[in-house]
């Protein structure tokens, strides 16, 4: 299967070796290398991302954009097959793309220090201001309702009244802090209505995975843009929040160890600000603890809503892991509130 997608690229498996590498949840991810050239092959996931070829219009388009008028930007786009194809399909295999290997970078899975995340966060915000006079009404919605709280919310009340029966008494405590915090979702949907919160080119998934470093842990550029599609900042600040503020993350089952540092979310506002200061309005500079609390919520909100539905989205390797993972996500998101008013003293 492999030597048949290296083909179309005209390399030779007897030239080179591949490796797995990689521990994204989505995609596979090989590395091909010589001792003078290296590439990363990737298979897409049709399963999740229905419509591979609007990823990859996607991708096209912002590197062309990007080429224009910043040609020193670095940005790794996809290489195109012999015929000119940005992917290559195999029947009953999928779909698969090469990218070129960005010598001397390396990626990191957790946050270790502010410095990353401060890295991260500027990345990720000159990736966005650089896109500022990008048409995005051009780009292909990769993910439909992928950050629509609304309809998160609409899910968790159905499976209120429809999903296992068994699990709401374990779950009340939960159930009744998401409807208690109801009011994260109101202010959603009054940011939806606000002219002050501009629809900008968005990554939506700023884990710092998605982040090449050099090996002193300056940020190189962006990379994983599957998911890039209109949005707002909320989106990508809260899931930088979601990811970088505490030392473990949503598998984490002592919440004891769940923490909001700092440091961190200073790194972090200091470091999308540097580069988004003059591209977010007041309101929206008013709304950046707020992201946090967004993201943290939806995804508090997603996991419940699948231990409810008995686990059909989230794969699991032990009973009740969703429970776990939201259980996980409503500390965070309680231990972020109880930490607000020493987080904006930070910032004022």
């Amino acid at each position: 299967m492999l030597e048949e997608v290296c083909k179309a690229y005209r390399i030779d498996l007897n030239k080179y070796r591949i490796l797995p590498t990689g521990n994204g949840l989505i995609n596979s991810t090989w590395l091909i290398e010589n001792p003078s050239q290296q590439f990363i092959l990737q298979k897409v996931n049709d399963k999740i991302f229905k419509k591979p070829y609007d990823i990859a219009q996607n991708i096209r388009m912002i590197a062309d954009y990007l080429s224009s008028h910043y040609p020193g930007y670095l940005f790794a786009a996809p290489i195109k097959t012999t015929d000119g194809n940005e992917m290559k399909y195999l029947s009953h295999e999928g779909y698969f793309r090469l990218f070129p290997f960005i010598h001397g970078s390396v990626t990191i899975d957790t946050v270790q220090n502010p410095q990353q995340a401060y890295e991260a966060a500027k990345k990720f915000g000159e990736f966005t201001r650089l896109l500022s006079g990008f048409e995005i009404d051009t780009l292909k919605i990769t993910l439909p309702d992928f950050h629509n709280l609304s309809l998160r919310y609409q899910h968790f009340t159905d499976a209120l009244q429809s999903g296992n029966k068994k699990t709401p008494g374990r779950s009340k405590p939960l159930i009744d802090f998401i409807i208690a915090n109801k009011n994260i979702l109101d202010t959603y949907e009054t940011i939806l209505k606000n002219p002050s919160f501009k629809l900008r080119v968005t990554h939506h998934d700023t884990k710092i995975s998605n982040i090449l470093f050099d090996r002193n842990d300056k940020g190189l550029c962006v990379i994983d843009l599957d998911t890039v599609m209109p949005g707002y900042f909320i989106s990508d600040v809260g899931d930088m929040f979601r990811t970088y503020l505490s030392p473990v993350n949503e598998e984490e089952k002592d919440f004891s160890q769940i923490e909001i540092r700092e440091e961190y979310f200073k790194a972090i506002w200091n470091g999308y600000l540097s580069e988004m200061n003059d591209e977010l309005s007041k309101e929206e500079k008013e709304h950046f603890i707020y992201a946090g609390k967004f993201l943290i919520y939806m995804q508090a909100i997603r996991f419940l809503t699948d231990y409810i539905n008995n686990d059909v989205y989230y794969a699991t390797k032990y009973e009740g892991q969703n429970f776990v993972r939201a259980a996980n996500q409503v500390a965070l998101l309680q231990k972020l509130t109880d930490k607000e008013p020493e987080l904006k003293r930070l910032i004022d």
